[in-house]
């Protein structure tokens, strides 16, 4: 896999170099501290990662994404890595793969690096499930909108048998966020261990679970007006198992 880092700050770059150093399948092939220098860089060496700062001396990181048509086709991931949280929306906007907020957590390098692995055999699509990024939860809702949520608000999925999509309950939301037809039931229950299915219509999120009574799931507000989450004779063993290791 080959990378190539973009970013003016030389200390941020040689530490996410000896970083990476750990991921026998990844090859640092070059860093640039300008955007145009960075653009020049890319073309020659055609990564398949490019981790880009955003906060560049001569071209924003957000801007940068828009020059070259290499990265525009899907070719290359893109990393955005930053200090700031404000380009989080802005760099899924723009088709980021993922975003890493300064200094960088070696454990969310490791959740980076283990889907660029996973993905490198794949024409890249960030549209088709949710993207994650610490807490955050970027819900693709149709082919150009989306919505940013925290992981902590949203309650349950509920999959709608009429438009063959899945909904989430979030939080602050008066009605159910639809969701692409794309995601599936696997894709939601990839984002967090809390979240566990207990039918075939019905993804939780455990934190707000009570209890079952007579088969039926009891929640914590906002979610405890909801009294139709059954579970399922198949989900059963596995739903105890969670609620008990809480």
């Amino acid at each position: 896999m080959k990378i190539v880092i973009i970013d003016d700050n030389q200390k941020a770059s040689a530490d996410l170099q000896k970083k990476l150093g750990k991921f026998p399948f990844a090859q640092v092939e070059g860093i640039a501290s300008t955007g145009f220098s960075g653009l020049e860089l890319v073309m020659n060496v055609r990564p398949d990662v490019l981790f880009l700062d955003v906060e560049l001396p001569d071209i924003s990181g957000l801007d940068f994404l828009e020059r070259s048509s290499f990265l525009s086709s899907g070719e290359c991931r893109v990393i955005i890595y930053t200090s700031y949280d404000k380009y989080i929306l802005p760099a899924f906007r723009k088709r980021a793969f993922d975003v890493l907020l300064k200094p960088i957590d070696p454990k969310e390098l490791d959740t980076v690096m283990e889907r660029l692995q996973e993905s490198n055999d794949e024409p890249v699509d960030t549209k088709q499930a949710p993207i994650t990024n610490n807490n955050k939860f970027l819900l693709y809702t149709n082919n150009v909108d989306f919505t940013l949520v925290d992981k902590s608000d949203i309650g349950l999925f509920s999959y709608d048998t009429d438009t063959r999509c899945w909904e989430a309950l979030v939080a602050g939301f008066k009605k159910p966020i639809k969701l692409r037809r794309t995601i599936k039931g696997d894709n939601l229950l990839a984002l967090d261990p809390l979240f566990v299915q207990v039918n075939q219509k019905f993804i939780i999120n455990m934190n707000y679970l009570v209890e079952v009574t007579n088969n039926v799931c009891k929640f914590f507000p906002p979610f405890d007006k909801i009294d139709y989450v059954s579970v399922g004779r198949i989900y059963r063993k596995k739903l105890r198992e969670k609620f008990f290791n809480l």
